[in-house]
C-alpha cells in the first residue's frame, strides 16, 4: 500500500488578522507553515503534497524548503474561498490521481505535530486513523481510498464531517506532541 502526506495550507487565514499570511507568520524562526510541511515530509510517506490557495505557498517557501524541494508535489486549490473541503478534494483528487492507496492529511497551521505523530498515523490500520494527544482527536487523519468517496464536497469541514458520520471507521491514535493550531496573532504569540 502507498501512502501520500497531504498538508493543507489553502485557507484564507482570515481570523489571524496581521500584516501577512499566518502561514507566513514567523513561528520560531521559520514560517508557520514549514514546520508542518517539514514534519510530513521526515514522516517518510511515498509521496508528499502540500495544497494551497490563498496565498502562494510554492513562491513563498521556495528558499525555505530548499532542501526539501524536490519531495514535494505542490497542487493548487482554484475553489479554497468555498471551504476546506475543496482544497481537500484537490489533495485528495490528486493523490488518487497518483494511485496512492492511503493519504494522511494534516494542516499547515498546527506547528508542533511532530513527525512521529504523522508516521503513527501513516502506519495505523483501518479506513480512518486519526491522532488522539491526550484524549484531544485532531490532524493528522489517515484516510484509505475506500473511504475518499464519502468526503464532503461542499463546506468548511475537511474530514471532520467524514469523522463524525461514521465514528464506526475511525480508530485513533495515540500521539505525542500538541495538537494546537495557529489561528489567531494571539495563539502565534502563546506559542511562540
Amino acid at each position: 500500500m502507498t501512502i501520500a502526506g497531504l498538508v493543507l495550507g489553502a485557507g484564507a487565514g482570515s481570523r489571524f488578522q496581521g500584516p501577512e499570511h499566518k502561514l507566513l507568520a514567523s513561528f520560531r524562526g521559520h514560517p508557520l507553515a514549514s514546520w508542518a510541511i517539514r514534519s510530513a515530509h521526515e514522516a517518510g510517506f511515498n509521496q508528499l503534497y502540500v495544497v494551497s490557495g490563498a496565498v502562494d505557498l510554492q513562491a513563498a517557501l521556495a528558499q525555505e524548503l530548499a532542501d526539501i524541494w524536490e519531495a514535494i508535489t505542490w497542487v493548487e486549490s482554484p475553489s479554497w474561498a468555498e471551504g476546506q473541503s475543496k482544497s481537500l478534494a484537490a489533495g485528495v483528487g490528486r493523490v488518487s490521481d497518483d494511485g496512492h492507496q492511503a493519504v494522511v492529511v494534516g494542516l499547515a497551521d498546527q506547528p508542533m505535530v511532530p513527525a512521529s505523530a504523522w508516521r503513527s498515523v501513516g502506519a495505523a490500520r483501518g479506513p480512518i486513523t486519526i491522532a488522539d494527544f491526550e484524549g484531544q482527536r485532531r490532524p493528522p487523519v489517515k484516510l484509505e481510498r475506500s473511504v475518499w468517496p464519502l468526503l464532503p464536497e461542499e463546506g468548511d469541514f475537511g474530514a471532520r464531517e467524514l469523522i463524525r458520520a461514521h465514528p464506526g471507521l475511525v480508530s485513533p491514535v495515540p500521539c505525542v506532541g500538541k495538537a494546537a493550531d495557529i489561528d489567531t496573532k494571539r495563539d502565534l504569540e502563546e506559542w511562540n
